[in-house]
């Protein structure tokens, strides 16, 4: 777009779960939505699918190459090859690309503000906050605790992978 400025530093950034894959959101992202739609469930292996938009001039891949799979016809959704973490959204006709808000490093700083594809949602969703609490159990052995050490890249970008 002519007399758009990027800003030079991204705004917010995110990635896979291994660090294969990272990326860059160089303006603040629009539209924070949950989807419910059967084909976002299926994306995501979830109830729903969280999503925040940002136009493409915006946006840059910063590592790695992520795999690309059209769920239709003008739908491409990319994922990373190495650990299977959904990336992001994008309608080929639309000039930007919706990422998942879970990949994003700070996730919570962008809370949905609406849910759509409610035709799906589960008849259960408005209820879930009413379901029982409680943290993840950690072992408290050193010897336990290390089977579950996570292999999960740092939510922060880093010069190394994984």
């Amino acid at each position: 777009m002519a007399g758009l400025m990027r800003a030079s530093e991204p705004m917010h950034t995110g990635g896979c779960q291994c660090g294969a894959v990272r990326y860059a959101l160089y303006a603040e992202p629009f539209n924070p939505h949950i989807c419910h739609c059967r084909m976002c469930q299926k994306a995501a292996g979830s109830f729903f699918a969280p999503f925040a938009s940002v136009n493409l001039e915006n946006f840059a891949w910063t590592r790695g190459t992520p795999g690309i799979f059209k769920s239709s016809p003008v739908v491409e959704r990319a994922f990373c090859r190495q650990c299977g973490t959904p990336l992001s959204f994008r309608n080929i006709e639309n000039p930007h690309i919706s990422i998942t808000i879970g990949s994003l490093d700070e996730p919570e700083r962008v809370q949905p503000a609406v849910q759509v594809g409610i035709e799906s949602r589960m008849s259960w969703f408005p209820m879930l906050h009413t379901l029982p609490e409680m943290e993840t159990e950690i072992p408290s052995s050193p010897v336990e605790r290390r089977k579950f050490e996570s292999r999960q890249h740092p939510d922060i970008d880093t010069s190394q992978w994984p």
